[in-house]
């Protein structure tokens, strides 16, 4: 009788558990509920970098900080930014060969400036000029590489916003 009454026990708390309200999300950033990601800027000859970042930026703030996206003018919150740089095949690993040398791994660099301004009070919460990330892959992969550096480049962004409270 006594593990019967266990299992029914454990299976209410289950239940009343899976109904409850309360979920933990994102770890936010104060009085801010919604964010405009603008387009950053590329001053870049490699077009496709102004949607991934975009892309992986917007995600972060979405999944990460819990934050709704918004139109501009109605944003709490507007992130703003530049990729300044980037550089998709530095050389960071050769192998000697007979008469020629080849490369057996190559890194992406991405630079960028970004600001994160609440537009309720007027005043910028985080920013950073020449933030640089990088992402090791092996050849011919640079698509690799990019993604590493975009998951490096979104990670100081959000804990830079998170350091400000």
């Amino acid at each position: 009788m006594r593990r019967r009454c266990g299992a029914v026990a454990a299976s209410a708390l289950a239940l009343a558990l899976a109904g409850c309200p309360y979920h933990f999300s994102g770890g936010g950033l104060p009085n801010v509920k919604t964010v405009a990601i603008l387009p950053f800027d590329n001053q870049t000859p490699a077009p496709e970098l102004t949607k991934e970042v975009n892309d992986a930026v917007r995600e972060a703030f979405e999944g990460r900080l819990g934050l709704r996206e918004a139109g501009e003018q109605h944003a709490d919150a507007v992130v703003r930014g530049r990729v300044t740089r980037y550089e998709p095949d530095t050389p960071i690993a050769v192998q000697p060969g007979r008469g020629q040398v080849s490369v057996t791994q190559r890194r992406v660099q991405i630079s960028v400036d970004v600001e994160i301004l609440d537009q309720r009070e007027g005043k910028t919460l985080w920013q950073r000029q020449g933030l640089t990330v990088d992402g090791e892959y092996d050849p011919p992969k640079e698509a690799d590489g990019r993604k590493i550096a975009l998951a490096k480049l979104v990670n100081e962004i959000v804990d830079g916003a998170q350091s400000q409270w």
